[in-house]
């Protein structure tokens, strides 16, 4: 059961970080790079369909994790899945307080119906989404951390 749950979290938590550094990384920049409001468009498909799935992913992460560090109290690794977990729950927050609102501004953008700060606002949603990117990737590494210390 507890390597079951162990494995479980990795891969969730570990392909939500994946996605989440693609588009930070590699999606978005290619985006931008696209002429004239030609990026637009995907930013806005990207928000609402990544706007309804990374909700479910990252709580799912944040459970996991946190049924790791219950599962494993006072046992090796319970420290760096606790680390783990807090930082889910900061991701989360940082999510819904910052994220998410310019998110659900933007999903619904189109060429002519855009605000002309537009690109000033996916600029600012990428600096807060590179900062979360950090978060989680630290989080993941906590949880196999901790894993590999419970083992």
């Amino acid at each position: 059961m507890t390597m079951a749950l162990a494995v479980a979290a990795l891969t969730v938590a570990g392909v939500m970080v994946g996605v989440e550094f693609c588009v930070a990384f590699f999606v978005n920049p290619i985006l931008d790079r696209l002429p004239g409001n030609g990026g637009l468009a995907g930013r806005a498909d990207g928000g609402r369909v990544l706007g309804r799935v990374m909700p479910v992913w990252y709580i799912a992460s944040l459970i996991l994790t946190l049924a790791l560090a219950v599962n494993h109290y006072r046992e090796p690794g319970m420290s760096a899945l606790i680390g783990g977990v807090a930082l889910f729950v900061l991701s989360v927050v940082m999510s819904i307080a910052v994220l998410v609102p310019i998110n659900n501004r933007s999903k619904n953008w189109t060429p002519k119906q855009a605000p002309d700060d537009w690109r000033e606002q996916h600029a600012r949603w990428d600096r807060y989404h590179y900062a979360r990117v950090a978060v989680i990737i630290t989080a993941f590494v906590l949880v196999a951390i901790g894993v590999i210390q419970s083992s």
